[in-house]
């Protein structure tokens, strides 16, 4: 049976990122792909330049259409810009609490631009971090949810997961893309284990929507019935491989994104 995966999360007209990364993503990992719009975002690969909200209600209403008629087999959250948003989204998917949830806080876009409300981090620490199977954040995120400096290394990383850990979701991705060095560390965290991921850093400046990406793949593979740790393992190569593969794309003249559908094209 294929599963079925519901993006939750912005709209990037430039296709590198947001719902149209999540849409990719399902598809290349052999999932069907369905997506309910939290905003439209004005962006290209050298960065956003307006945002445009959907209603809260509105967000609420595609969510509660999608699960009255379709299985939902698990759910990505991307972008939710305000705390209104983040309340919506909590509420409409708190009565499904079987459903496997990746949550990647966007806070920030690739080019600087601010995605996430100061209000609203609350409101995703105490609404949706409890819902969520699976939490994807990068040092950048790390540190504003837990309202400390961002991590340096490798120790501070993995105490931050754990921080994380207590705050509610069953399992914690902290992403070390932003640590300097040849290596790019990520470090998974769930209740009474700890793993270290460790990638060789490719030099590219295509890597628009990898965050998209792979918290849209670690969904596909556990709607598909992956335990999160061996999803997020799954989620981790494709990515990697996508980004391997990225200048076989020509789009853009910034940070261009990543190929989803190396593997065939």
């Amino acid at each position: 049976m294929i599963a079925n995966v519901l993006a939750i999360a912005g709209s990037d007209p430039s296709g590198g990122a947001g719902i149209q990364a999540d849409l990719k993503t399902f598809s290349a990992r052999g999932t069907y792909g369905m997506a309910v719009l939290t905003a439209l975002t004005a962006q290209n690969t050298q960065g956003v330049t307006g945002v445009h909200l959907v209603p809260p209600s509105f967000v609420a209403d595609q969510i509660k259409a999608v699960f009255a008629d379709v299985r939902v087999d698990a759910v990505k959250i991307g972008m939710i810009a305000t705390a209104e948003i983040a309340e919506a989204i909590a509420d409409a998917l708190g009565a499904f609490p079987s459903v496997p949830i990746v949550l990647d806080p966007v806070m920030i876009a690739k080019g600087g631009a601010s995605l996430l409300a100061e209000d609203a981090v609350a409101a995703l620490n105490h609404r949706l971090l409890p819902l969520a199977t699976v939490i994807t954040p990068n040092l950048p995120e790390a540190a504003a949810l837990l309202a400390e400096e961002e991590a340096r290394d490798r120790q501070e990383m993995e105490a931050q997961a754990r921080r994380l850990l207590a705050l509610g979701p069953r399992a914690v991705l902290v992403k070390g893309g932003h640590l300097n060095g040849p290596e790019s560390p990520d470090v998974f965290a769930q209740e009474g284990s700890l793993m270290w991921l460790d990638a060789l850093r490719k030099t590219t400046r295509n890597t628009h929507g990898t965050g998209c990406t792979l918290s849209s793949a670690i969904a596909a593979e556990l709607g598909k019935g992956e335990n999160p740790a061996r999803a997020v393992q799954l989620a981790k190569e494709y990515t990697l491989a996508a980004i391997s593969r990225s200048d076989d794309l020509s789009v853009g003249t910034g940070h261009g994104p990543v190929h989803h559908f190396y593997p065939w094209w």
